[in-house]
């Protein structure tokens, strides 16, 4: 029996991935509109600082096609044989790390050639090479907008203890985690603290970071 032309399935074309290029400023700031803009968005912040349930806020509510992409959803893909860093940091993990980070960022250079944006979140230490900025700048490109989402120390205690799980972190890794984030002060990237504001508030605060951002590209 044919099948009617308009019931077939076609053949879609997807567009090869390519590293996300720094784009070029715009001509008129006033005249952009960041909600609309194709993105590729690093949310950088320790466990607690609400980074997933953010990027996912911002990505569900963008005016454009956005994809969320949670590096830690994708390290815990490995089932049999996972290697937790907080079980101690080692070959193992290092090498499950670079691997999820590596497919992430395959992931967004993909969603952004076919016109999906995306925001990807993970807690990247300043003083860790090994999990450091230059990695993602190497898997998804120079375009990507990194911003730091960073909390008080009281606020990311009281939202890992509201975790469970192998996310739930103790008391003092937390602390330690959230005194070496400080050390992006100063770095030159946008930091959003988000103490005091709901989640909504601050997916405002990150569109306007992303507006600037596009208006003229940080240097990092």
């Amino acid at each position: 029996m044919d099948v009617p032309p308009s019931e077939t399935t076609g053949h879609i074309t997807l567009s090869r991935g390519a590293p996300v290029e720094i784009p070029a400023p715009h001509a008129d700031p006033a005249q952009l509109d960041a909600t609309r803009a194709a993105v590729a968005v690093l949310l950088i912040g320790p466990a607690g600082a609400g980074k997933s349930t953010v990027a996912r806020y911002w990505a569900d509510r963008r005016a454009v096609p956005t994809a969320h992409i949670s590096l830690d959803d994708v390290r815990e893909w490995v089932r049999s044989g996972f290697a937790d860093p907080q079980s101690g940091w080692n070959d193992h993990s290092e090498a499950q790390y670079r691997l999820a980070r590596r497919t992430c960022g395959f992931a967004a250079r993909n969603f952004l050639a076919n016109g999906i944006s995306c925001i990807l979140d993970d807690a990247v230490f300043p003083d860790r090479p090994v999990v450091g900025l230059g990695g993602w700048k190497r898997h998804v490109g120079p375009g990507m907008i990194p911003v730091v989402l960073l909390p008080g120390l009281e606020i990311v205690l009281e939202r890992n203890a509201a975790r469970s799980g192998n996310r739930r972190l103790s008391d003092e890794e937390v602390a330690n985690i959230h005194g070496r984030m400080a050390g992006w002060y100063g770095s030159g990237l946008p930091i959003i603290d988000n103490s005091r504001q709901d989640v909504a508030t601050t997916a405002r605060m990150l569109d306007d970071v992303v507006a600037r951002s596009l208006a003229s590209p940080p240097r990092w």
